[in-house]
Parts: structure tokens; sequence; C-alpha cells
């Protein structure tokens, strides 16, 4: 959620703090500020609102400064205003903090009972208030950070400068933090994700929970130290190169990186395909032909969750496997019942999703096997499993997630062939290449989608239908259209409109109802169901079907022939392209939709 990007070096911290946080904007954001030492002095320069409100304040003042942080605030604790906007700092320390200090309050009234002021409602200045009463204790500021961190409870992750040199100071819990360093320039980094650090670190370190890291400038170096919270040397926490390349944050030809990453499917379906069955990834596949299970536990949040549901129905309908699907948010705390030989399999792109990761943590403790989904290698959810099976989707910068989604749905699919032992079938690799032409030719043919978008965009609201594999994508469709035009739109399975919702439908409603060749009579009836009641009717089904066009009011046709399995998938593509379209009249934010967060490490 929250952006952190650090820096120390030689040169002025204020260009990759902005850079970096300008490439955060898409995690969500509603504030933004930094903290720079010039003079040996902390400076705080913030402001609610956008990051271009920062950038103004900047352009002002023309601060120079070897050292600093930078943040962008999403809200938890107390309203938007300047004054809870990060950095927090006096007259030692600055922090930045992404998460939640749960025990926040009990901490506050003790601190305040002791003396101590806050200048903010956040949760965030007791960790910085903690840290200053330790470090005047004893100091020291690895041992007061050490101190300061063990106190409060709950998932977080803080970077710390301070007055006394130009050091570096982080570490988290169950939160997304990178430290990055330069050695042909002498300059340290340190962020929530390794994306704001391209073409600035070429080498980044991802530490364990509990690890200090401490990055330190010298005249002729720059070196990263790692610490355990007794103080001791850490070897917790892992080194790669930052392959990332600076395409990944760019929108090319397209207006935004949603209609971008919509376009990049098809290459990304095939990618994906060559890397599980020809290439390397076959390995990781086979050893599912021995995995033995009397059942699965699928647990996701949001989109994630919807292609759980995919999922859910190819271990199902396919490996003839009990499957499950829960909401994170909600697994955790139902008291579920997990039993030795089950199977637990967690979905996200971000690999930092925080309920996801509280009920991963759960599964493990009952002693239950952790395979992942997830887009990101290193991540907390990718350290903690038992099994990975990376989507490959690269950087998805937009909010509304759409080729994480195909990705994540596909590598489900994989997963259920490779336990069946029919990778090799041929029809399996030429349903996915058709999978991808189809997606090609809608991201080249997506007119008809906006034409229907025209007729449709200023109704009052839109209920998304399907049947049986098409319940899931009603789902998304819903998800999709609601998170980035700002409308209410709602998913149903298409038989249970007659038990409630069919109240809603008159002709200021539109009824999106996807019909696939499977279940066709049943779902035409509730189409006509709909039009009955003088509802406005759009129908994706397939292209020859002339009673269909003659039921609707505005037809998108797809062809189905040759996708039995992964024609959910394909429809769902025409779905980003209506909600894309949609949000693009009504002149939304697209690809920083208001309210929402790209990564999620808050429950």
């Amino acid at each position: 959620m929250c952006g952190i990007v650090g820096y120390s070096g030689p040169g002025n911290s204020v260009g990759p703090i902005i850079e970096g946080l300008s490439r955060l904007e898409y995690r969500g954001y509603d504030s933004a500020g930094i903290c720079l030492k010039i003079d040996n002095q902390l400076q705080i320069i913030k402001k609610e609102g956008k990051l271009d409100n920062l950038k103004a304040l900047i352009t002002e003042q023309k601060p120079y400064s070897h050292t600093g942080i930078g943040h962008t605030r999403w809200a938890t604790h107390g309203g938007v205003t300047t004054d809870n906007a990060h950095p927090h700092g006096n007259e030692l320390f600055a922090v930045v903090h992404n998460g939640i200090i749960e025990n926040a309050g009990s901490l506050k009234k003790e601190l305040q009972a002791e003396g101590f002021q806050f200048k903010s409602q956040t949760d965030s200045e007791v960790f910085l208030v903690l840290l200053t009463k330790f470090f005047k204790q004893n100091n020291n500021t690895l041992k007061s950070i050490s101190q300061a961190f063990t106190t409060i409870t709950g998932n977080s992750a803080f970077v710390i400068i301070e007055k006394a040199s130009d050091k570096l100071y982080c570490l988290k819990r169950s939160a997304p933090l990178v430290v990055g360093d330069n050695k042909e320039t002498r300059e340290a980094f340190v962020s929530s994700d390794p994306f704001a650090l391209v073409g600035f670190a070429p080498r980044i370190y991802f530490p364990q929970d509990a690890v200090i890291c401490e990055s330190v400038i010298s005249a002729s170096d720059v070196s990263v130290n790692f610490y355990e919270l007794d103080l001791s040397p850490s070897s917790r926490y892992k080194i790669q190169s930052n392959v990332m390349t600076m395409d990944a944050t760019t929108k090319g030809p397209y207006e935004h990186f949603m209609l971008k990453e919509i376009h990049e499917q098809p290459a990304l379906i095939d990618k994906l395909a060559a890397y599980y069955i020809k290439n390397e990834g076959r390995k990781i596949l086979d050893d599912l032909k021995n995995v033995k299970t009397s059942g699965w536990h699928l647990t996701a949040c949001g989109t994630a969750w919807h292609a759980g549901l995919v999922i859910k129905n190819y271990f199902e309908q396919i490996n003839r496997q009990r499957a499950s699907v829960d909401i994170a948010s909600e697994f955790r705390y139902k008291d579920p019942i997990l039993n030795q030989g089950e199977i637990s399999l967690f979905i996200s792109q971000s690999g930092e999703t925080a309920d996801t990761l509280a009920c991963q943590e759960l599964c493990k403790e009952k002693g239950i096997q952790s395979f992942s989904i997830v887009n990101v290698e290193g991540s907390t959810l990718f350290r903690n499993s038992d099994k990975n099976f990376l989507i490959h989707a690269g950087v998805e910068i937009g909010v509304a997630s759409t080729k994480a989604f195909t990705l994540q749905a596909l590598t489900g699919y994989l997963m259920s062939r490779a336990m069946e032992n029919t990778l090799d079938d041929p029809s399996l690799f030429k349903e996915i290449q058709l999978l991808s032409n189809r997606v090609g030719e809608l991201c080249a043919n997506s007119e008809e989608v906006k034409k229907v978008a025209e007729k449709i965009y200023n109704k009052k609201g839109f209920i998304f239908t399907g049947r049986g594999k098409y319940f899931p994508i009603a789902l998304e469709g819903a998800l999709k259209l609601k998170e980035i035009a700002y409308v209410h739109a709602e998913g149903y399975a298409a038989g249970e409109l007659k038990h409630g919702p069919i109240a809603l439908i008159d002709e200021h409603i539109v009824n999106i109802a996807v019909v696939g060749p499977e279940l066709f009579e049943k779902t035409v009836s509730n189409v006509e169901e709909v039009k009955a009641r003088r509802g406005r009717m759009v129908v994706v089904g397939p292209a020859e079907s002339h009673e269909l066009k003659e039921l609707s009011d505005h037809y998108i046709g797809l062809n189905f022939e040759g996708l039995p399995n992964l024609s959910p998938l394909y429809v769902n593509v025409a779905l980003q392209f209506l909600a894309y379209e949609i949000a693009l009249l009504k002149g939304t934010d697209i690809d920083k939709p208001r309210n929402l967060a790209k990564s999620v490490t808050v429950e």
C-alpha cells in the first residue's frame, strides 16, 4: 500500500526519491512527503493530495541533500491531512511506515502519560516516539530501533534516518521492503518495491522479518549491514540482481498502463505456456504428478480470489479433487477445518497481501503444506511457501489487475493438467495457443466493445451474470467495472437472478450476461427474464448466435470454438476492455482509482 523510498549517497537525494515515489503512485495513496538531512538538520516537506502537490513545494524550495526518505501514504489511522502525512520526525529521527501498529492506542496513552507529545493522529508516530524514548535512555540507534520494534505488534515496515549520520536503517514484519546499492556510484537505496529502484540499484537485498538493515556510505564504498534484534550479525537475507528494465515503467503507445497490460496478455500467455510445458518450469509442474491430497484450500483476495474460483473448477472437474475457495480475510477467523494431507494454495499478485499471508501462517502452524501462485519472486508469500508457481506477468502497474488474473488462472489450469500427467498432450498447447490468438484478436479489434460502452456508460447500475465456469467471470467483470469506473456493479450466478436481484431490474439497469456454449438454453432463459422486465441487455456470447442477438440490446460476439477449458479467460478479456472503455468515457483515473491500493499490506 504505502510507497517508501530512501536514498543515501554523494548525489542529491531528492531526484531518486521523487522518481521512486512517482513509480509507486500505482499503489494508491492520499498524501506524500520527504524528509531530507540538510546542514545536520532533518527537514520535512509533505502535503496531502497527489504527489504533484509535493513536487510543487520542492520546486519552490529547491532543497539539496545527500540523505533522505520519502513516502506516499494510504490512510489507516487518522484522516487525510498534511500533519498525518509521512515522514514523521523530531530533532533526532525521521521515520516512514507501511502497515499497522496494532497496539498503537495503548502505547500512545502510556507515552503521553510519560510526557511525550504527538503531532499527528497516526499509529506510525508511536514508533518514532518509542525510538526517541529508547535512544535517550541508551544513546544507541541500533539498540533503540530493536527495542521500539519489539514493543509494537502488527505487520509493518519502517525506514529511519537520523540527524547524527547519513545512514539508512530499515526493518519489517510481514510487509514488503527491499534494500539496494550501487557500488560504482556509492549509493544506497531502500524501498517497499524493487520497481522503484530500476536504473538506480543494480543489486537488491530482500531481508527477512525482524532483520535490521543498515546502509553505510564511506569515502570509497557503500555497504549494507544486517543485524538480528539482539544486534548480532544476520545472514537472513537474499541478494539478487535487479533485472527489471525501464520498459516496465513506461506506457509506450498506450494511454494507460491498464490498457498496456491488457494488450500484453497474448505474449504473456505464450511465454507462460512455453515456460511450464517446454522449458525450466516443466520440472516444477512435473513434481505435481506425485502430489497426493485429500483436498485443496484455495485462499486469496479480490481478483486473485476470482482466479481461485476458476482454478477450483479445474481441480474438481479435471482432477476430481475436492477444492474450497475462501476470501483470505474470512478464512483466518472462521476457525477453518484443516486436516493433515490437505494442501493450501495461496494466490496473490504481489505476494505481500497481509490477509493472505496471515492465512498462510495459520496453515503452516497446522502443518498443512503451503503452495503459492504468485507474480513476485522473493516476496514474503514466495519465501514462505513449500512450492511456488510463478505467473511471470512482469510488473503490473495498473491498480485494477488484468494480466495477473489471466496468468493466475492459466497457471492453475497447467497445475491441474500436470496432476493428470497430460502436459505432453498436443491438445493442451494447441488450446493455449488458440487462447493467445483469440485474446490477440480482441486486442486488435476492440472497437465493437467500445461501441457498446458508448451506449451504456451512463446507466445507473450493472449486473453481470454467468453460469458454471462463467460465474467467476461475472464476479470479476463487475469488480473491474466498479474499481475503475466508480459505478455500482454486481456479479451473480445467472440462475440466482430470480432469487432477489431481479427486483433491481428496470430500464436504468444493465444486465451484462455472459452466455457460453455450456448451459446455453438455461442461460438464455435468464436473459429472457431480464428482457421481460425492461432491463437493458448486453450479451457476451457466441458470435454466430442469432437467438441471442435478437434478445440483446447490444451484443459482443466471441469465438468460443476450441476453448473448452480456457474460454473463461478469453471472455474475461472482453470484460476488461468493457470496463476500461466505460471508465474512459466517465473520465476517471483509470490507473490509480480512488481509495484503492495495488498491494494491500494491512488487514
